[in-house]
């Protein structure tokens, strides 16, 4: 199994502007764009602004709570109704699984709520691993498809994600979703 690494993900959030980007999940579902969820922890910024990156140079839109002016700035029930919104309005449902994720409060309930609205196979783990080659979400990839960094990079060129089954070692690029 090939994983993004979290360095690989902290420095694509760095690297990449989002000025083509949708604004709202409508904005993308006007342009065509395929579009979905981000479950993370929020102290992952970094990283989900690298799978931002990541998903949006393939050409999709990848919604973040927190940079929805709209969403309350202290979690409570008002929140939890607009997650629940969003998780159906998208297209997809991807679960950044990281050491932090996997501890959340939050992130264990999201992907509750999507397995209870959304198809099998609209919802898409995103497995990381460290530094030290550990890797995190082994708990959810039995159940759900998987995104993967593709094997082959074109020089100077982010990978081209791939998603894969599970079972599989083989998928399809995430922009024929």
């Amino acid at each position: 199994m090939n994983a993004y690494t979290i360095s690989e993900l902290r420095s694509a959030g760095r690297t990449q502007n989002f000025s083509a980007r949708a604004n709202s999940i409508y904005e993308a579902k006007a342009r065509h764009l395929r579009t979905a969820f981000l479950c993370h922890s929020h102290k992952d910024r970094d990283l989900a602004l690298g799978l931002k990156a990541t998903i949006e140079s393939q050409g999709g839109s990848l919604y973040i709570d927190w940079l929805d002016e709209e969403m309350p700035e202290t979690p409570n029930q008002e929140t939890a109704q607009r997650i629940k919104s969003k998780i159906v309005e998208c297209d997809l449902f991807m679960f950044l699984a990281t050491p932090n994720s996997m501890v959340s409060r939050w992130c264990p309930w999201e992907i509750g709520y999507a397995d209870g609205k959304k198809a099998i196979d609209a919802i898409v783990i995103v497995p990381t691993k460290d530094d030290t080659g550990r890797f995190y979400g082994n708990e959810y990839l039995q159940l759900y498809r998987r995104l993967e960094p593709a094997a082959f990079r074109a020089y100077g060129q982010a990978p081209a994600p791939t998603v894969i089954r599970p079972g599989e070692s083989a998928g399809v690029p995430v922009q024929q979703l």
